[in-house]
Formats: C-alpha cells, structure tokens, sequence
C-alpha cells in the first residue's frame, strides 16, 4: 500500500511542478489521486485522544488517512525537521495505527522527501 501511496504523491508533485506550493494544495490533489487509484481516503479526519481513560478536548487532525490503515502527513518545507517524524509516530501510536507516511513536497525531487515512519517495530 505505501508503494501505492508514494507513486501517487510523484505523480501530484511532477504534475504540480515540484516544490513551491501550499501543503494544501498538495494535500488536496494526493487526495484526488489515491482515490482515482481506488482508495479510500478521508482528508482532515479528527481522532480522539484519550488521556487515562478520559477524552480530550482537542482531537487530532490527521492530514490523510488512507484506507484507514496509513496515515499520510503532507508538508511543503525545505527540510524535514526530526519533530515531523516524531509528530507522526506519536500520531499512530495515539490512533494505534502501525504505518504511516511523511511526504515533503518542498522538495527538488519528492523522493528525498519521503520517510517511512512504523509504530511498534523493534
């Protein structure tokens, strides 16, 4: 499935001209693309988080949630800063999910901007 994913993404950032636009936009327009491919994609979705037994107030808003299985963080940044990985691993051990995705497409070529981030590998 990230196979699946990140072709799509190289696809919406050699469509898009590479690097220059909002995250947005790109956020947008991988959507479009994954479910023209046949996937099921929920774009912003709000997840609960839950504090000893208690939710919160303030969900998490995932970029997009793929089949619900990936989640897929969008940036448009120079570089990936270390928080961004750390960011979406706590994202998927909040939501108990096991893989998840970090594309930056303020990246020259989308392939140096792409991390593969796994809950609960040893």
């Amino acid at each position: 499935m990230s196979h699946r994913i990140i072709e799509a993404a190289i696809e919406v950032h050699r469509t898009l001209g590479g690097p220059g636009l909002l995250e947005s936009v790109y956020e947008e327009a991988l959507c479009w693309e994954l479910e023209q491919r046949g996937m099921k994609v929920k774009r912003q979705p709000l997840c609960p988080i839950r504090y000893k037994g208690v939710e919160l107030g303030s969900p998490l808003r995932i970029d997009l949630l793929v089949d619900d299985l990936v989640i897929v963080e969008c940036k448009a940044v120079a570089e990936i800063a270390p928080v961004f990985e750390a960011q979406l691993l706590t994202y998927l051990r909040v939501t108990g999910l096991r893989l998840g995705l970090l594309l930056n497409f303020g990246q020259r070529h989308l392939k140096e901007g792409i991390r593969r981030v796994v809950n609960g590998l040893d």
